[in-house]
Order: structure tokens, then C-alpha cells, then sequence
């Protein structure tokens, strides 16, 4: 008869003897108390050097998705393991969900997912815990048969034996999930190690607490931001819009607006307020509020209604500066009158030129005790379109001003023939050249807003 399977712990092979100097003392090798007492300190301060240095690099992550890559690979190297998955459902069910795997495909970590609920802590079934934040070992999964049989048969077809798991939970949040590491032995972590990790955890659930109450925050803002811009744009015929943009995480003032006008006219517009925040979105809506008014009352005198606008940002937000830009268009005569105020010129492109609109120099909204600046005028050729554009996707690009508006002017010139029929083709192709981060990218600081109007 052969001999009982002893379980690894953590990879150690249960056979091997073990070291003197962590055995017993027996009457041939006495141990010296100074030695044990050494070993011990110095096996302290390894611990707490490897907690050192694994919580510093988890405190460097700022965002949900690198902390939560952070916290598995380093729990894995903690216990010993070389695979693993980590499930954050934030309690209440209010906060982003997701998971993740290290050493696991999608399709991999979607046959855990299939194991019934309470049969296991592994997915997004966390109701197998005991407690909120007491660890579970399952240190021979293939051999206990009392865990269900569907835990055991995707155990057999993923090629692991055993599993750790340890709660995330923080103080105030409760629980935020569950992390799992798998082996593809029998094993089970030694004592100090679930130690480690369960110290290490704690801190990681903090900290991870953290990054969802800002992701929180952060999508309340966008939501908001959404709110505050155009839900659609006007359709006035002869000229076709499409409109970007682009949020930057802590939320910017950055917007753009199109209305029709009587006699089917039309009104585009672009601006920013400076600053980020929820106090820079409510200045961006009574803004865009107040333009939206001036426009329909004076709108064929684009110097009028950046006039009025700079009265109105004296009366209700005296310490914030503004940069806009408006234009009133008439696309049948295919005309744009346009006045700035300290905003960037405008971007005509087509398949004959690519070229800037010479627009007068003049200061943002709110810096001069009196702003003015004469109107421009000038006509579109058929088949050109025009970008109106925040300042912000100059700042995205990394660049000086002049490489940033020598890289935009690159981009709408190199715009393909078979896309510039589409004004939101066009707008994206810009986009994915202009910034560094393409078209899906949200890591800049600075928000963009792209109005392109092509005309027929």
C-alpha cells in the first residue's frame, strides 16, 4: 500500500527535513538562545522590508485597474503562487466592478466564474467567505469531496489544486471584494505567509478604497459634464457637425455649442473656463447658458455677444478667466463672422488647403477692465471643414505651442480623401494623430473640444 499523499506547503516539499537552525534543539546540537533570538530579528526584518517595499509600490498606482494588478501579483509572491484572480465587488453595488487574473485568459477566468454560488470563493461569488475578512484555504481541491463538483471539475480543467483566498475589506467601505491565488499542487501558505498577506492586504483594501471613492467622484463629474453639453446637434441645411470630446479626470471647463438661428443660420461656439473641478463645470454651464441667450438675441454680431458674455462673467464669476470664441455662420452663403476672446483660431482644411483662419489677438473674458476685439470674416470653399477647438488639445499633445499647432496642422492635412466627406471622420482621424493617447485615452490632465463643421 502506498503512502498517504502529504500536501506541499506553499511549493515546500513536505519530505524534505528540516533546517537545524529552525528545528528543536536535541542533546547533540543544542540551540544558543543569541542564535535563535538573531534569526528571529533578522527574519523580522526581512518581513517587514518585503511589506516595505510592496506597499510603497502599491501606493504609487493611481487608478482602480493598476491597483488592483498590483495587489495580485505582489499577494501571489507573498503566498507563493504562481496564478491567481482578484474580484472587486464594492459593497452596495454602487462602485465599479471587475476582474481580473494573473496567469489566467479571459475564456479561463470566465469557466471559474460558472461554479454555483456558496460552492467556492473563487469569481464573483463571494458568498462563499465564512467572514468578512477571515481568509479560506483550500489546500486539496481535487481530493475534498465535500466541495461541489463543478468546483472541482473546473479546478481539473484549469489545472490548479489548490487556492488561498483573502476578503478585501476597509473600515469604512466594508467589503470590496476578494482576491484568490491558485496553485497547481496541493499546498497551503505557511503561517507567516498568511500573516504577511493579511497585513499586506489591509493596507491594499485602504488604499484600493480610496481609488474607488475617486473613480466614484470622478465618473459624477463626467456624468455631470455630459449633462452641460449639447445632447445633439442642430441639423441646418448645407453644413454637416459632429463634435469630440474628451474629459480629463479631475474634470475641466472645456465646452462647445451649436444652435440655430433665424433664417436658417447657425451659431458654433467654443470656450474654457480655467480651473477643474465641479466649480469649473457650474461656471462652464452659466456660461454656456448666458452665450446661448446673447446668441439668440444679437447673434449675427458675433463682438455683441462675447461683449454681453464678458458682462456677465464680471456679475456672476468675477475671479474666473475665460477663453471663447463664437461664430455665426450662414451656410447657404457659406460665411462665417467670428470674434475671439484669448481662444485659439480656428482650423479650415480641405483637399485645396490646409491653413489657420487669421483671427485679431485679443485677451480671455475677465483679464481687461474692458474687452473688445474686432469681428473676422471669411468664406469656406465647398467641401472644406472647419474645426473649432479648445486649447486643451494643444496641451494633450506634450509639445511646445508652436510643434502642438505645427502637429495639428499636420494631422488635418494628411486627413484622407475618402474621409473628408465625414466631419466626424475627420474630427477622429485628427484626434488619433494629435494625441499621444489616441482616441480612447483618458490619462491627460487637460480636456479637449473638437467642433467640426463641414460645408457643402
Amino acid at each position: 500500500m502506498s503512502a498517504p499523499h502529504l500536501p506541499k506547503v506553499a511549493g515546500i516539499d513536505p519530505m524534505v527535513p528540516v533546517s537545524t537552525h529552525t528545528a528543536a534543539p536535541t542533546e547533540a546540537a543544542p540551540s544558543a538562545p543569541g542564535a535563535f533570538l538573531q534569526d528571529r530579528l533578522a527574519g523580522w526584518v526581512s518581513d517587514l522590508t518585503t511589506l516595505h517595499e510592496l506597499t510603497e509600490r502599491l501606493a504609487g498606482t493611481s487608478t482602480v485597474d493598476s491597483a488592483l494588478h498590483e495587489l495580485l501579483s505582489a499577494g501571489a509572491a507573498l503566498v507563493g503562487a504562481g496564478r491567481g484572480l482578484l474580484v472587486l465587488e464594492p459593497a452596495g453595488g454602487d462602485g465599479p466592478s471587475r476582474t481580473i487574473g494573473l496567469g489566467l485568459a479571459h475564456a479561463e477566468l470566465g469557466h471559474i466564474e460558472t461554479v454555483p454560488r456558496n460552492a467556492t470563493a473563487h469569481g464573483r461569488f463571494l458568498e462563499g467567505l465564512p467572514e468578512a475578512d477571515t481568509p479560506l484555504a483550500s489546500p486539496d481541491i481535487l481530493g475534498d469531496t465535500g466541495l461541489d463538483p463543478r468546483c472541482r471539475a473546473v479546478a481539473a480543467q484549469l489545472g490548479y489544486a489548490a487556492s488561498y483566498t483573502q476578503p478585501l475589506t476597509a473600515g469604512t467601505a466594508g467589503r470590496l471584494g476578494a482576491a484568490v491565488w491558485l496553485y497547481d499542487e496541493p499546498a497551503q501558505p505557511l503561517e507567516r505567509q498568511c500573516h504577511l498577506v493579511g497585513v499586506y492586504a489591509r493596507y491594499a483594501s485602504e488604499h484600493l478604497a480610496r481609488l474607488v471613492e475617486l473613480e466614484r467622484a470622478r465618473a459624477d463629474v463626467a456624468a455631470l459634464a455630459e449633462e452641460l453639453r449639447p445632447s445633439r446637434l442642430p441639423r441646418i441645411p448645407g453644413v454637416r457637425l459632429a463634435a469630440r470630446h474628451r474629459a480629463a479626470p479631475g474634470g475641466g471647463g472645456h465646452w462647445y455649442d451649436a444652435l440655430p438661428l433665424p433664417d436658417d443660420a447657425l451659431g458654433l461656439a467654443v470656450g474654457s473656463v480655467g480651473g477643474s473641478g465641479p466649480s469649473a463645470l457650474a461656471a462652464m454651464g452659466r456660461l454656456r447658458a448666458g452665450l446661448r441667450a446673447y446668441a439668440v438675441m444679437e447673434g449675427e454680431d458675433p463682438v455683441a455677444v462675447l461683449s454681453d458674455l464678458e458682462l456677465f462673467l464680471r456679475l456672476t464669476e468675477p475671479a474666473t478667466a475665460v477663453t471663447a470664441l463664437y461664430a455665426y455662420c450662414e451656410p447657404d452663403r457659406r460665411t462665417i463672422l467670428l470674434a475671439g476672446a484669448g481662444h485659439t483660431p480656428p482650423l479650415v482644411t480641405g483637399e485645396r488647403r490646409t491653413e489657420f483662419v487669421e483671427t485679431t489677438l485679443s485677451a480671455p473674458l475677465g483679464m481687461l477692465s474692458c474687452w473688445e476685439a474686432p469681428s473676422v470674416e471669411f468664406e469656406p470653399l465647398p467641401g472644406e471643414t472647419v474645426l473649432f477647438y479648445t486649447d486643451g488639445l494643444l496641451r494633450r499633445t506634450g509639445s511646445t505651442t508652436d510643434r502642438a499647432f505645427a502637429r495639428l496642422h499636420a494631422a488635418a492635412a494628411g486627413v484622407p480623401k475618402a474621409l473628408r466627406q465625414d466631419p466626424g471622420m475627420v474630427a477622429d482621424h485628427i484626434l488619433r494623430v494629435v494625441l499621444p493617447d489616441g482616441l480612447d485615452g483618458s490619462d491627460g490632465t487637460e480636456d479637449v473640444a473638437l467642433l467640426a463643421a463641414r460645408f457643402d
